[in-house]
């Protein structure tokens, strides 16, 4: 009989990950922001982004291809935009800064907008649009990534999954890929033993379409739209790699660094964008529109085979809801890993619930 997959409390988690970073020479403010990141992901049930990520930024830091005492800097600041050295750092405390300067030049200008060059994985990219958002502007986060994705009728690998994000205050946040599918998930269906994943998803190394898990890990990452329509992805992900690569002066589709190969910096490039509501309208009117557009779609009867309407986000908030009463789950062979990064780093190891 199998072994019940171990829960955990989000506080514990938080707790878990913020140790690791610590004791890794990460500074107290940039350990709080990336352990922060991570737990929310697995709290909102997008575990691809979430504490499955810290044994690779453990290796990310331990190795030196990430400099975890690194703060950034501004290079430039022009009326309402900011370019951004992250200096290697970590993604999160990075992402951080640029969030705060966008918002600020908001406040001042209407609009504010940092592009960062040398920078690293943020997690997820809705945990940064969400932050811009709470401050009362519309969120507009974009990055470019590992190259893990051919172009439009191309079989080699060029662009990464280079996710946007939309966020409203409100609680309205649109987080995707700009693939079929992340990366996350197929690395998560071979940690899951899984047969098969969706057609849409991935190529294999040959270029033909397959649903082997581990042919998707040697292929490419099919771009959103999939075979029919893939265009449409492939066109997106270039817009972010011009909005992020190029117009920070950043590394561009296939210079950017791999999260998961060591040797070299990621130099990844992400764009953050701050509309200041109360230019247009008062927050509070904002949100309620928001609320009564939202109200409009969902009223529309469900399609056969669907129960309701969904927007973007909810399912992450009813994942939340649940997780905070039940637990995360935590894989198995995850939960090994972490425990011997626990006994590495000489932190007090997991306590599951129950």
């Amino acid at each position: 009989m199998s072994q019940p997959v171990p829960t955990v409390a989000s506080p514990e988690l938080l707790r878990f990950i913020r140790e690791i970073f610590a004791a890794l020479g990460v500074s107290n403010h940039a350990a709080e922001l990336a352990a922060s990141s991570l737990a929310a992901a697995s709290v909102r049930g997008v575990d691809s982004h979430g504490v499955q990520l810290l044994p690779l930024y453990v290796d990310q830091l331990a190795s030196g291809d990430v400099d975890g005492k690194a703060t950034g800097r501004i290079v430039s600041e022009t009326g309402c935009c900011v370019v951004y050295d992250g200096e290697n750092g970590l993604g999160q405390s990075i992402a951080a800064a640029c969030c705060d300067h966008a918002v600020r030049l908001a406040r001042s200008s209407g609009m504010g907008m940092a592009v960062a060059r040398n920078s690293n994985h943020f997690g997820s990219a809705g945990f940064w649009g969400a932050r811009i958002a709470e401050a009362g502007c519309l969120g507009i986060v974009l990055s470019n990534a590992s190259p893990l994705v051919a172009p439009w009728q191309g079989r080699e690998p060029r662009l990464g999954t280079n996710p946007i994000c939309v966020a409203a205050p409100g609680g309205w946040i649109l987080d995707m890929a700009t693939t079929s599918a992340s990366a996350g998930k197929i690395i998560d269906a071979v940690m899951e033993g899984s047969a098969a994943i969706p057609a849409e998803w991935a190529l294999d190394a040959a270029g033909n379409p397959t649903t082997s898990p581990s042919e998707a890990l040697k292929g490419t990452l099919l771009p959103l739209g999939g075979h029919a329509a893939g265009y449409k992805g492939s066109g997106l992900a270039v817009a972010v790699e011009i909005l992020c690569g190029v117009l920070s002066g950043g590394a561009m589709a296939s210079e950017v660094g791999s999260l998961r190969k060591r040797g070299r910096a990621a130099g990844v490039s992400q764009t953050f964008l701050a509309i200041h509501i109360g230019r247009f309208m008062p927050v509070t009117e904002f949100e309620s529109r928001v609320a009564r557009l939202v109200a409009m779609l969902k009223s529309t009867a469900p399609a056969p085979g669907f129960e309701e309407v969904l927007m973007a986000g909810e399912p992450e908030v009813r994942s939340e809801e649940q997780r905070q009463i039940s637990g995360i789950p935590i894989p198995r062979r995850l939960w090994v890993t972490l425990e011997r990064l626990a006994d590495r780093f000489q932190v007090t190891r997991l306590h599951p619930l129950g």
